[in-house]
């Protein structure tokens, strides 16, 4: 099919991220009109069931009135703000009252941001001027982990654990050090248990810090489940054991609850569904249910303490971004956690999240498929090459990708990741009936997927 008029006005004036920019040119992209729901409208009117939230972050579906009425009355009232050199502005103040509401820990104070990505790069800084103002100088180091997902800012990026996001850029920066990938399904050796397998990265993860010194190390970084890396889950007991290995060498936690806030796993935070305890939290996406760009870092009373009285010393708190705390995005925010509060989303999840998880399940025992493993409304498959020993396919193939082109054939929007995952993290709105209509979409792709590979 030729490209359509907006197509290739795209092309030619678009730089899309994540994206193969020469096929690009050849398929056209996929151009969206409207979206009510769960459910997008392409610009010849095609529904697709988004599978994705956008990018893990639409929690509310779209078409949601409330938020849009209340962008429109915060932009007639004070349509633009700042919070730099002691200003504030009430939609600001009362979001961050929120955000200390429904935290799962003590906090102190409330940073805003526009990204997830700013947000971490955001928590670097902290805690190197909290350690500076310490006098403990040489503490630069940032625990991560192979697979993790934390930006793409220089700084998070050097985080992030993946290598197509270091590719070119010339990242990742020394100061990250990135431990093992908790994935049970590939990384675990025969006969171990999950328990065991936790137990034994926590172990190398106790060597690493002794190798390069725990006076070394600021902090250590964590999504509760890993999202762009292949939506992998914590083996039993993982968080306990690293946790502790963390506390032994007085190195905080950072939670990045990007993607697992705000619900997703059943639980308002990814860190209460796993029992853990973070210094610091980075929220983002489901914030403000995306309809406005919008972060904030959440700090412990302690970490605040320490960088109100460095700003003292210095003279002033040297950090923060143009748009962070802006006025309207604070006013969608907190409309945004008031609806979940008010309708209950995070019960909807935990009754819905049942028929989502049977659904994976059922996937896992189809042939090409390996792992495939859920918790609330977030999930993943593994599309493997040999089921029992679990061998991928090889990646110049594009098999997560094949399958992504032909769930948009289908009306599907899913998420192809690397090693030949596809995941799947619906609004959390959506209802039972819509998560069946959506595998059930799904299914039909897998034997035109089969019929691909046996061509391919």
């Amino acid at each position: 099919m030729p490209l359509s008029n907006a197509q290739m006005r795209d092309v030619n004036a678009v730089l899309h991220p994540y994206t193969n920019l020469v096929k690009l040119r050849e398929t056209g992209p996929l151009i969206f009109d409207r979206g009510e729901g769960v459910r997008l409208y392409d610009e010849r009117g095609k529904d697709y069931i988004e599978a994705m939230a956008g990018l893990w972050c639409t929690a509310l579906g779209w078409g949601e009135n409330a938020l849009a009425e209340t962008a429109a009355e915060q932009m007639r009232k004070l349509a633009a703000g700042h919070i730099f050199a002691g200003k504030s502005h009430e939609p600001a103040i009362a979001l961050a009252e929120k955000l200390k509401e429904v935290m799962p820990f003590a906090v102190g104070r409330v940073f805003f941001a526009n990204s997830g990505s700013e947000a971490n790069d955001t928590q670097i800084k902290l805690y190197w001027y909290a350690a500076n103002a310490r006098g403990k100088t040489e503490k630069r180091k940032i625990l991560s982990r192979d697979k993790a997902y934390h930006g793409v800012t220089l700084a998070s990026a050097s985080l992030t654990g993946l290598p197509g996001n270091h590719k070119g850029f010339n990242l990742p920066f020394d100061f990250a050090l990135h431990a093992d990938c908790p994935h049970y399904y590939h990384g675990a050796e025969a006969g171990e248990t999950e328990e065991q397998f936790s137990a034994r990265l926590a172990k190398n993860l106790d060597a690493m810090i002794e190798r390069e010194g725990p006076e070394t190390i600021a902090a250590m970084i964590a999504e509760p489940v890993m999202g762009a890396g292949g939506v992998i889950f914590p083996p039993k007991g993982y968080f306990d054991a690293v946790t502790a290995v963390l506390n032994r060498h007085d190195i905080p936690l950072i939670d990045d609850e990007v993607i697992t806030g705000f619900g997703r796993t059943g639980e308002w935070f990814g860190c209460s569904a796993y029992g853990f305890e973070p210094e610091s939290m980075s929220v983002a996406k489901a914030l403000s249910s995306a309809y406005l760009p919008i972060s904030a870092v959440v700090l412990s009373p302690e970490l605040s303490e320490i960088i109100e009285e460095e700003s003292g010393r210095l003279g002033t708190f040297g950090h923060g971004f143009t748009y962070g705390g802006h006025p309207v995005a604070c006013a969608v925010a907190l409309k945004t956690i008031e609806i979940y509060q008010e309708r209950d989303v995070v019960g909807h999840v935990r009754h819905v999240a049942p028929a989502f998880a049977k659904r994976i399940a059922k996937l896992g025992q189809h042939p090409l498929i390996g792992e495939a493993q859920s918790v609330g409304l977030l999930g993943a498959i593994e599309i493997v090459a040999d089921k029992k020993t679990k061998a991928k396919f090889e990646a110049a193939k594009g098999v997560a990708a094949e399958a992504g082109r032909l769930c948009e054939a289908e009306g599907l929007i899913v998420r192809p990741l690397m090693g030949d995952r596809i995941a799947f993290c619906p609004p959390l709105v959506i209802t039972e009936a819509e998560i069946n209509e959506l595998f059930d979409r799904f299914e039909r792709v897998l034997p035109k997927l089969a019929d691909w590979l046996t061509k391919a």
